[in-house]
């Protein structure tokens, strides 16, 4: 799975198999946390991220949702900055 970023002990994934689906998601890893972040609304799906991360990441998707759009679509992953 391609790491798309890292910031704030957060690493932000997206997967590309056969039993990904929609709507476009990015996956987040904050320690023991976890969270599927829906890409265009920035909301959790699933997951346990607590308050502050969840907000972060928000805000981060919301920063890059065009750039994780095209990811989506056409599986060609780059790095995107962290939040600062």
């Amino acid at each position: 799975m391609p790491v798309i970023s890292r910031f704030y002990g957060m690493v932000v994934k997206m997967f590309f198999l056969a039993s990904e689906h929609n709507p476009p998601h990015i996956h987040v890893v904050y320690g023991e946390y976890m969270g599927i972040i829906d890409i265009r609304t920035a909301q959790m799906l699933q997951g346990d991220l607590p308050n502050k991360a969840l907000a972060m990441i928000q805000e981060w998707t919301d920063l890059h949702k065009e750039e994780l759009l095209k990811m989506w679509e056409t599986q060609d992953i780059s790095e995107l900055p962290p939040l600062e």
